[in-house]
């Protein structure tokens, strides 16, 4: 499903909520399915459509924390076969986006600050190893596209655009692992940034998220990319460690910081 498709979802501004408490099954909210819509047909497979519409709903929170997501009422917004819906629900689950509970079938995971040090700890060390062994492999070319791809993250956030951030970073990634020349690094980071999505895109959706943070950010990899551009593969790792490890402070900031943590109720 297209971006404009995406955002047709949507009928207002997105509010973000994030909630810390493990929800008791009799109190998991049921799913009213007036975030979704059907899926127009296109010439991708039907199963990556439903699935796309569902992560991304799942990443943006208009499937909160909690919600249930009950095939039936699926089906009928999505338009779809049951086959299709069930297919999709078991990826999600492999993705760590949604759990099965017993009794109760499908519901969103909470985002929780265990779960979150746990994740970024390990980006720390993929991306810090992505960053060397670019510095090492990389050619001309790809040094470039990384400028450019920064270049191009550095106006997105200038333009105050979550989409936009998200989107023009995913391609800055791509464009590092490309040139570390390792499939099998790059296959272990993208299993990891499925995963981790959600708390990237609330660190740049959240209402009280750090307003320095960007800037901060950019001139960590562009000192990354400084590393690189001299082959200094020591340093671009040790960098490139540093900048996730303050993106994991940011995040476990706002999840600590929210209200519907310390009182044990999630926030209406």
């Amino acid at each position: 499903m297209s971006s404009e498709q995406i955002g047709a979802c949507q009928t207002g501004p997105v509010i973000v909520r994030y909630y810390g408490m493990t929800i008791p099954s009799s109190t998991i909210p049921e799913f009213g399915g007036s975030n979704l819509l059907p899926i127009r047909k296109s010439a991708a497979p039907l199963r990556n459509q439903v699935l796309d519409e569902l992560r991304q709903s799942i990443i943006t929170a208009r499937l909160a924390p909690g919600t249930r997501l009950v095939e039936r009422e699926l089906i009928g917004m999505l338009g779809v076969s049951r086959t299709v819906i069930r297919e999709a629900l078991r990826q999600l689950e492999s993705e760590g986006l949604i759990s099965i509970i017993p009794n109760k079938g499908p519901v969103v995971r909470e985002l929780t600050v265990a779960e979150s040090k746990d994740l970024y700890s390990i980006r720390a060390v993929l991306e810090g190893l992505a960053a060397r062994l670019f510095a090492e492999n990389a050619n001309e070319d790809q040094i470039l596209k990384l400028e450019m791809a920064l270049d191009a993250t550095f106006e997105a956030y200038q333009g105050n655009d979550p989409d936009r951030v998200l989107e023009s970073k995913n391609k800055f990634y791509d464009v590092l692992f490309e040139g570390a020349h390792s499939e099998t690094l790059s296959s272990m980071i993208g299993g990891l940034h499925g995963r981790i999505s959600r708390w990237r895109a609330l660190g740049h959706r959240h209402p009280h998220r750090s307003t320095t943070r960007w800037r901060e950010s950019i001139l960590g990899l562009r000192a990354t990319l400084d590393a690189i551009k001299q082959r200094d593969a020591d340093l671009a790792e040790k960098l490139m460690r540093e900048e996730v490890t303050k993106a994991a402070a940011e995040i476990n900031r706002l999840i600590e910081s929210d209200s519907s943590w310390s009182s044990g109720q999630p926030q209406h």
